[in-house]
């Protein structure tokens, strides 16, 4: 179990996190949604220990960023390291046996090629690949669909399901809200900063409606388009 309590993060004179109360069970998979700029990033960087912040984030199984795998939305890769050299370099820092590569190859990634010129999609299955193999407890995933192929958005739906079955803790966001309901248990919503609710699968649909609302408002009648 994850809990967040009080948490708050500023950017100088900016408030970007607002007293933010939030718990993650194991065994489940949490959606956090919000627009762009509503603090999603910074709440899993915070999780993460990757940024200072206000209030206290715990976890019951020891210390998190050690049990921690962690998709950003844009993984970064050193330059002349190859796909292969990366996979290994990620599971020699947690010290898992680095064995059968080709076996756990799952989005079949060309492997001897250098990860820096892999494609956005391509880097961020990659990635994803890396921390699957690390065996974490956590799995904190920024926007793990976008762009990425369909076939491989199909493929990730269904390892976010099998860790759910491990009784792994699984955090992700995304914009799309039809995948969002088919593997999401709860969705957490942030506006502003802060957390305006958080609300089950049932109500998912309403939820999107209301954000729906809130963001677009009128504004295709500003347009003014015959």
């Amino acid at each position: 179990m994850i809990n967040v309590t009080s948490l708050s993060k500023a950017y100088g004179k900016k408030q970007v996190l607002k007293s933010i109360e939030l718990s993650f069970a194991k065994g489940t998979i949490s959606g956090v949604v919000g627009e762009n700029g509503a603090g999603k990033s910074t709440l899993f960087k915070c999780l993460l220990g990757l940024e200072q912040f206000d209030g206290d984030v715990s976890y019951s199984g020891g210390t998190l960023k050690n049990v921690t795998g962690f998709l950003p939305t844009a993984p970064y890769f050193m330059t002349k390291m190859t796909g292969l050299e990366y996979l290994q370099f990620v599971c020699h820092a947690r010290d898992i046996a680095f064995d059968k590569v080709s076996e756990k190859n799952l989005f079949d990634l060309p492997l001897d090629r250098y990860a820096s010129n892999y494609s956005t999609g391509m880097k961020k299955k990659l990635a994803l690949t890396g921390i699957l193999l690390q065996k974490n407890e956590v799995f904190i995933l920024d926007e793990p669909f976008n762009g990425v192929d369909i076939s491989s958005n199909i493929l990730i739906k269904d390892i976010l399901l099998k860790l759910k079955e491990l009784n792994k803790v699984v955090v992700l966001s995304s914009h799309i809200f039809s995948t969002l309901n088919e593997v999401a248990d709860t969705l957490h919503y942030l506006r502003d900063g802060r957390l305006e609710k958080s609300v089950g699968k049932e109500d998912f649909g309403a939820l999107e409606k209301e954000m729906s609302h809130e963001q677009i408002g009128n504004k295709m009648d500003i347009l003014g388009l015959t």
